[in-house]
């Protein structure tokens, strides 16, 4: 029956019932959970999901419990080698203390592209493609 389930359709989930996966999103989310159930949508449940935050070689988990996903917000969806999962070299850092850090890195990525912006647009290069920039 399996070989009747064209590869690119909904139907090639079926592996991945009640089986850990990780799954990012459009918006850069990473979610950790079990693959419970799927429509012909490729839109599917997690059950005991969290989002995986990371800086760097830390990260922290977010519970998030049972999550609902749109498949057209799904960017990659894998099946996580629960060996290989303990081997991974990172190292698990508090919520609020990883949630910081990020938040810290966001603030100077801003930083930097106001002042990139400053010195290309002395250069004579335009800034486009801002909000309201469309015409």
């Amino acid at each position: 029956m399996d070989a009747l389930i064209p590869f690119t359709t909904s139907g090639s989930l079926v592996d991945l019932v009640d089986k850990k996966v990780m799954v990012i999103l459009r918006d850069g989310r990473k979610l950790i959970g079990v693959f419970r159930s799927y429509d012909q949508f490729a839109n599917f449940l997690l059950d005991s999901c969290v989002e995986r935050l990371h800086h760097k070689l830390e990260y922290a988990d977010k519970d998030i419990g049972v999550l609902l996903i749109r498949g057209e917000n799904v960017v990659a969806l894998g099946e996580i080698d629960l060996i290989a999962e303990d081997l991974v070299p990172l190292r698990e850092v508090g919520l609020k203390e990883i949630e910081e850090k990020i938040n810290a890195e966001a603030k100077r990525r801003e930083r930097d592209q106001i002042i990139r912006e400053k010195v290309l647009s002395t250069m004579g290069f335009v800034n486009e493609g801002r909000e309201g920039d469309a015409y």
